[in-house]
């Protein structure tokens, strides 16, 4: 897509912030919600650094704008995700008066600090990405799971889809993605593969995600471990991939061993491929994986169970390609991104008309 033509304010009726430049799940959750909404009709627009370009922005002098309503006569809303957005919007509407209606999403799995709860007090309306996360909120809130969006995660449609296209030996991958650290399990998944490839021969995993400064060692020490089990042909780290998304639909089985989450949208995305999934309990993953159906769910943290839950896959890859199917079904009837819209818009509309 080119640059998306930047909105008039007086149309805006939702600003969605986004103060933060580096890649996150909160970004990707934007990235991926904000252009349905606007097909749905939904007049939104970001604020803030790390987005892509065709995205709708305002730029900050357009706040000052906001102390009039938008064209509809009702009061925007400001949809926070993190606390300084919270903190920015508390500001708009409290000290300076603008006509303004704040709702929060919550995604963490966690007791919040007493500076958290004060702020998400003074919400609108609040969201919940799942029944977990609900579950440390202490105010009325709605539970909206985020969806994916099936038109751009897909199962393989071409041969540059499959595996063999990929150049990398064996006939079929295993699969993790996201940031190489210790809180995402990665280290958990390459003993696993340590353990288990000498046995599966056909199998090689195919770790992508991007490695920052400060988990530069925990990367290294990886390296070292697979490097001295002899498999670096067949533990392939491929960094930062232009197209995650081609990934997945090469993937057989996909393993998304976190040991904390927000929320989590990797398993979707590759569920939404027809790739079988192996999660960890961490986020929410076990409000979307079915154990034993789409997938298996371990213990977050328990590095036995994990290998235990990925091994009878490797043994018979048309157990992966069933589960993946199954996946694919489950994704399409529970987790379109279009249901997430509509529940995102219903809170919209209860907290303008001044519903909890």
């Amino acid at each position: 897509m080119g640059l998306r033509p930047r909105m008039a304010i007086s149309d805006i009726e939702v600003i969605a912030p986004h103060f933060k430049r580096r890649l996150s799940g909160v970004t990707s959750t934007v990235v991926q919600l904000i252009p349905k909404q606007l097909e749905a009709g939904v007049k939104i627009s970001t604020l803030g650094p790390g987005l892509p370009d065709d995205l709708p922005k305002l730029r900050y002098r357009d706040l000052l704008q906001c102390w009039v309503r938008p064209s509809s006569g009702k009061k925007r809303i400001w949809h926070a995700r993190r606390n300084i957005e919270m903190v920015a919007g508390i500001f708009l509407r409290d000290v300076l008066r603008m006509p303004m209606k704040l709702v929060f999403t919550s995604a963490a799995q966690r007791n919040h600090t007493d500076f958290t709860k004060a702020m998400i007090r003074r919400m609108d309306g609040v969201i919940a990405t799942s029944g977990r996360s609900g579950a440390f909120l202490e105010v009325p809130h709605t539970v909206v799971m985020h969806g994916i969006d099936t038109t751009l995660f897909h199962p393989p449609r071409t041969n540059d889809d499959l595996f063999s296209a990929s150049g990398l030996p064996g006939k079929y991958a295993i699969g993790c993605s996201g940031r190489i650290r210790h809180q995402k399990g990665t280290d958990l998944f390459v003993d696993a593969m340590i353990a288990l490839l000498p046995h599966y021969h056909d199998w090689t995993a195919i770790i992508t995600g991007r490695v920052t400064a400060e988990h530069e060692g925990f990367h290294a020490e990886l390296e070292e471990r697979i490097a001295k089990a002899g498999l670096t042909d067949r533990i392939v780290f491929l960094g930062e991939v232009d197209d995650v998304k081609l990934w997945y639909r090469r993937f057989s089985l996909f393993v998304a061993p976190s040991r904390n989450e927000g929320f989590g949208l990797t398993p979707l995305e590759a569920m939404a491929s027809a790739t079988a999934t192996v999660t960890s309990d961490a986020g929410a993953y076990a409000e979307m994986n079915v154990s034993g159906s789409t997938g298996m769910i371990v213990p977050a943290g328990d590095g036995d169970a994990l290998r235990n839950a990925i091994e009878p896959y490797l043994a018979d890859p048309g157990r992966a390609k069933r589960h993946g199917e199954n996946a694919l079904a489950h994704v399409t009837t529970h987790f379109e991104i279009g249901g997430e819209v509509k529940g995102v818009s219903a809170v919209y509309e209860a907290t303008l008309a001044g519903e909890r």
